[in-house]
């Protein structure tokens, strides 16, 4: 009896597989490289219901970021403020301005303003905020001169090599303590950022976790 297909579609199946794991490969590789924060967070800038500028508050007015972000030596997460820390000043300053309704509305109702959170800790890796902050890691460092933003965006990857960069050279990023939120501090006088910081990690016992992978992921 005569064969019903032709002899080279033998090979048929095989090169189908073949095919299949070459595109699955190519596909994979891709969102590996692609679908990462350095391409997928770097400039993300949502639009926010209230046209809040940081270039104003935190650079003009020169108002300190632990005053809307109260918990930033003391928690793990940096909290959003709330719409009592808002109207504590805007029930006096431009407290008609159609800009702040939706702050006036949340007071009235007593239902929070939804903000977009920008800057988010994936679930698989452990950050505990305070722990850097009171060892002089600056708000900069991580979240860019949000002192120059009218609109704040994501200015940094906070992708696992961003983040081994600081750990294994952290005199490169720390700083005194006091001068922590304060986002155009540069070193003084004859010393440089890595003999300041050097000198810290020193008098603080700086050692972040670099080869424990158990530091970051718990």
């Amino acid at each position: 009896m005569a064969n019903i297909f032709p002899r080279w579609s033998n090979w048929l199946p095989l090169k189908i597989i073949f095919c299949l794991l070459t595109l699955g490969g190519g596909v994979s590789a891709g969102v590996w490289y692609y679908l990462n924060p350095e391409y997928m967070r770097v400039g993300y800038q949502p639009a926010q219901p209230v046209p809040f500028s940081h270039k104003i508050h935190a650079g003009q007015l020169n108002m300190d970021c632990r005053y809307c972000h109260s918990y930033v030596e003391t928690s793990a997460y940096s909290n959003i403020p709330t719409t009592q820390v808002c109207m504590n000043c805007h029930s006096q300053i431009q407290g008609t301005s159609p800009k702040l309704q939706v702050v006036r509305d949340s007071w009235q109702t007593g239902k929070p303003v939804e903000w977009v959170q920008i800057h988010k800790t994936p679930e698989h890796a452990y950050f505990h905020h305070s722990v850097h902050v009171n060892r002089g890691v600056s708000c900069v460092s991580c979240h860019g001169k949000v002192n120059e933003m009218d609109v704040v965006y994501h200015a940094e990857s906070h992708s696992m090599a961003w983040c081994l960069d600081c750990h294994r050279n952290p005199a490169d990023y720390l700083r005194p303590v006091a001068e922590v939120t304060n986002l155009d501090w540069k070193p003084e006088g004859d010393k440089t950022q890595r003999e300041i910081g050097a000198a810290l990690v020193k008098d603080w016992h700086v050692n972040p976790p670099v080869k424990n992978c158990a530091g970051c992921h718990r």
